[in-house]
C-alpha cells in the first residue's frame, strides 16, 4: 500500500466512490493523517496524506548532522576553496591545470579533471559566504540600461576572442591601448565578482560632477515654500509658488533656484502626502500604498467558492421604456453578488428603485434559488441598506459574516466594481439608448439623446442580461484566472468539497425568513382588526384565538405586495390579508412611501393632527391627483413584477450532487427534500 499520497491524487483516484467531503471528514476525524500545521489544504497537490501519524514519522528522512556541502559553481582566479578542511586560493586557471595556494604558502597544481571529481564528491567546495556573495548582483549591473548592455556585449565578444587567440572580426578592430584596458577591467571584475562581463559595462552615468551647486539656505527656503505654499488647499500653481520663492530669496540675499530645479523638487516629494494636502484623502487614495489582503489573516480572494463574495449596486448606463413604448422609465439599478474566488456572478437583480433592503432581499433569494447556499463572508460598503437591522439579522440567521470595506477606498471592492464596468462595456454600451454620450452634456442633442432613443423594455432587457451574466460572461476566459469563472467555480468545489451542511433549501420557510418585519419584529393583535404594519391592518382567522389577543406576535410583510402579510401563530407562519385587499394587492412598499409623502404634503397645514391610515391610503391610490404623481412609480413596479415572474431557471445540478445530499442525510440523520418531497431516515 502507498505510504503517502498527495491530497489531489487521493481525491482523483477515489472520485468514483468517495466525495471530497468524505475525505475531509476522515482528515478531521483523524482517520487519515495530515500535518495541518505545515500542509496548506488549499493546495491539494502539495498536501501529503498518510494512513496515520506513525506512518508520517517513519516516512520522514533521518536528520543529517553533516553540514550541507555547497557545490562549486565556477572556478576563477582569486576564488577561495575548502578542501580537506583547509582554505586554498585559486591563483591561476590554465587549459589543463588549476594552481592552488595554501594557507602556509604551499603551491599545488591539480588537473582540472581531478578538481571536477572532488567537487562532484563534495570534498571540495566554495565557502557559503563567498558563494552567496557571487550570487548577489552588483549595483552597476542593476543600474545598467539596455544601451549599456549592448555596448558591454560588443566589448565582451572582442575581449573573449582576444583571450582565446582568435582574430577579430571585420568592424571589431580597435586600438591596442583600448584592448589592454578592456582586458584589464575584464580580469579585475572576474577576480572580484566571478564575472568579467561586469568590468566591460560603460560607466557614463558616473561622468562629470553631479554635486548640487545650490547653497543649503536656498534648498531650505525652497522646501519651506513647497510645504507652506504649494502643498496647501489653495492649490497654487508651480509658477506662482516659484515667484514667491524668488522674492523670498531676493529679500534674504541668497541665490534663487531655477524654475526647473523648483519643479524637480516638487516632483521628488511624496506624491501621496502632497496630493493629500492639496486635494484631500479621496484624490490621494490612488497614490497610496496598495494592500494585497482584506485583513492580516484573510486571503484576498478566498480559497474556495462562496468563502468571500462581494455585494454592491450600480446604475446601468441605459434608458428603458415601458411595455407600450410611450413612457421613459429612466435608468435602472443593478445589484450584483459576485464570488471572489472564481469571479462568477452568483446572482443579480435589476430594479428602478434606488438601492434598499428590498434589493438585498431579492439578490439573497436569487442566490439561494440558483445555488442553494449563501456566502460565508460578504464584503459590502457603508450603504444604509447594508447597515439595517433587517439585513444583519438575515445574515446572522444563515451564519454569514459581513465585512464592511473602508469608505472611499474602491480597491477593497475592485472585483465587483470591475464586474460593473465589464457589464457596461461588453453588454449595455452595445444597446440602443445607452447613456455614454451624456458624460459630455454639450454634445447631447435631441437626435442622439438616450431618452429619445429608448426602445428597450424591462422584460426583454433582463432576458438578454441574464444570458450575458449567466452564460456568456460565465464561460469566457477571465484574464486574472486563465480560465472561465464557471471552470474555476467547479474546480474549487472539486478540491474543497461541496460542504453540504451549508445548503439552504429554497422553500416557504426561507421565503418568510427573507421578508422584512416591523422595527420591533412584532406587532400587537388588536381585537377584531388584526396586526398593524405600515399603517395597514392585516387579519386572518387564527387571530380570533383569545390567547394571542392584545399580545405581540412575530410578523412579516411582502414589500412588493401590500395586500398580504404573515403572522406567526400556533407555531407556524399564517398568511394574512389587509382590510383593503383589492386596493393594496400588487402595490409595492415604494408606492406606499410615495403616497404617504404626497398625503403629508397635501395636509401640511394640519401638522401633527393629521393621522395617516389605511383608509386614507386606499382613497389616495384611487384619487386622480395622486395617481398622476404615482404613474411613473406604478409603471416601474409593473415592469419589475413582470420580470420577477420570468426569473431564469436555476443552475443545473449533476446527479452526483443529489446523491451527495442523500449520503449526507444518511450520515448525519437529517431529512432531505427532493422535488418537493421530504424523506426521513428510518
Amino acid at each position: 500500500m502507498t505510504p503517502v499520497l498527495s491530497l489531489a491524487d487521493l481525491i482523483q483516484q477515489t472520485a468514483e466512490f468517495v466525495t471530497p467531503d468524505d475525505i475531509y471528514v476522515l482528515i478531521a476525524a483523524g482517520r487519515l493523517y495530515v500535518d495541518l500545521y505545515a500542509e496548506p489544504l488549499v493546495e491539494p497537490a502539495q498536501v501529503r496524506v498518510f494512513q496515520d501519524r506513525d506512518a508520517a514519522i517513519r516516512h520522514e528522512a533521518p536528520p543529517d548532522d553533516r553540514p550541507a556541502s555547497v557545490p562549486l559553481q565556477s572556478i576563477h582566479s582569486g576564488a577561495t576553496l575548502m578542501w580537506d578542511d583547509r582554505i586554498w586560493k585559486v591563483i591561476n586557471v590554465g587549459n589543463r591545470l588549476v594552481s592552488l595556494l595554501g594557507e602556509n604558502g604551499t603551491l599545488v597544481e591539480v588537473p582540472q579533471a581531478a578538481v571536477e571529481s572532488l567537487v562532484r564528491e563534495g570534498r571540495m567546495a566554495q565557502p557559503v559566504a563567498e558563494r552567496q556573495g557571487h550570487h548577489k548582483l552588483p549595483d552597476q549591473l542593476l543600474r545598467a540600461s539596455e544601451d549599456d548592455l549592448k555596448v558591454a556585449n560588443q566589448r565582451a565578444d572582442i575581449v573573449r576572442r582576444h583571450l582565446s587567440g582568435a582574430s577579430p572580426l571585420d568592424g571589431q578592430r580597435i586600438s591596442a591601448r583600448t584592448l589592454r584596458r578592456w582586458v584589464s577591467r575584464y580580469r579585475a571584475a572576474e577576480s572580484q565578482w566571478g564575472a568579467g562581463y561586469l568590468g566591460l559595462l560603460p560607466q557614463t552615468s558616473q561622468r562629470g560632477n553631479s554635486t548640487r551647486r545650490l547653497q543649503e539656505q536656498s534648498l531650505r527656503l525652497m522646501d519651506e515654500i513647497i510645504e507652506s505654499e504649494y502643498e496647501s488647499v489653495k492649490q497654487k500653481s508651480r509658477i506662482a509658488c516659484w515667484a514667491i520663492l524668488k522674492e523670498t530669496c531676493k529679500q534674504q540675499s541668497v541665490p534663487t533656484p531655477s524654475y526647473t530645479s523648483f519643479c524637480s523638487a516638487v516632483r521628488n516629494r511624496n506624491r501621496f502626502k502632497q496630493t493629500l494636502k492639496r486635494q484631500g484623502p479621496r484624490a490621494a487614495y490612488q497614490h497610496g500604498p496598495f494592500h494585497m489582503e482584506l485583513d492580516l489573516k484573510t486571503p484576498r480572494h478566498g480559497d474556495r467558492p462562496f468563502e468571500i463574495c462581494h455585494f454592491d449596486h450600480t446604475q446601468l448606463d441605459i434608458e428603458l421604456t415601458d411595455t407600450a413604448g410611450t413612457h421613459q422609465l429612466g435608468r435602472p439599478w443593478m445589484t450584483l453578488l459576485i464570488d471572489a474566488f472564481s469571479r462568477r456572478i452568483l446572482a443579480l437583480h435589476v430594479d428602478f428603485e434606488e438601492p434598499s433592503y428590498r434589493s438585498c432581499m431579492m439578490v439573497v433569494r436569487e442566490c439561494v434559488r440558483r445555488h442553494n447556499r449563501l456566502p460565508q463572508c460578504l464584503v459590502v460598503d457603508w450603504g444604509a441598506e447594508f447597515r439595517s437591522t433587517y439585513f444583519e439579522s438575515l445574515l446572522a440567521r444563515y451564519e454569514c459574516t459581513k465585512k464592511a470595506r473602508p469608505p472611499a477606498k474602491a480597491r477593497f471592492g475592485s472585483l465587483v466594481e470591475r464586474a460593473f464596468g465589464t457589464t457596461n462595456t461588453q453588454f449595455v454600451h452595445n444597446l440602443v439608448g445607452n447613456t455614454q454620450i451624456v458624460r459630455n452634456l454639450r454634445q447631447v442633442t435631441k437626435s442622439v439623446n438616450p431618452k429619445e432613443l429608448a426602445i428597450w423594455r424591462m422584460a426583454p432587457f433582463m432576458e438578454r442580461l441574464w444570458e450575458y451574466a449567466y452564460d456568456i460572461y460565465d464561460t469566457n476566459v477571465h484574464p486574472a484566472l486563465g480560465e472561465s469563472p464557471k471552470d474555476a467555480y467547479e474546480r474549487g468545489f472539486q478540491n474543497s468539497g461541496s460542504r453540504l451542511h451549508r445548503l439552504i433549501p429554497y422553500d416557504h420557510d426561507f421565503m418568510i425568513a427573507t421578508l422584512p418585519s416591523t422595527p420591533r419584529g412584532t406587532a400587537m393583535v388588536s381585537p377584531g382588526r388584526g396586526v398593524k404594519i405600515n399603517y395597514i391592518f392585516y387579519w386572518c382567522d387564527g387571530m380570533d384565538d383569545p390567547k394571542i389577543r392584545s399580545q405581540q406576535i412575530p410578523v412579516r410583510f411582502d414589500p412588493f405586495d401590500l395586500g398580504t402579510a404573515y403572522a406567526f401563530i400556533a407555531g407556524q407562519w399564517v398568511q394574512c390579508h389587509s382590510d383593503h385587499y383589492r386596493t393594496f394587492q400588487g402595490r409595492s412598499q415604494k408606492e406606499l412611501l410615495v403616497a404617504s409623502k404626497e398625503l403629508h404634503a397635501q395636509n401640511r397645514e394640519r401638522g401633527s393632527r393629521f393621522q395617516l391610515t389605511a383608509s386614507k391610503l386606499a382613497q389616495a391610490f384611487q384619487s386622480i391627483d395622486l395617481q398622476e404623481s404615482l404613474l411613473l412609480q406604478r409603471l416601474r413596479t409593473r415592469e419589475t413584477q413582470a420580470v420577477r415572474s420570468r426569473t431564469p431557471p436555476p443552475e443545473e445540478r449533476q446527479d452526483s450532487q443529489v446523491a451527495d445530499r442523500i449520503t449526507d442525510s444518511l450520515v448525519f440523520g437529517e431529512p432531505i427534500s427532493l422535488d418537493g418531497q421530504v424523506f426521513e431516515r428510518f
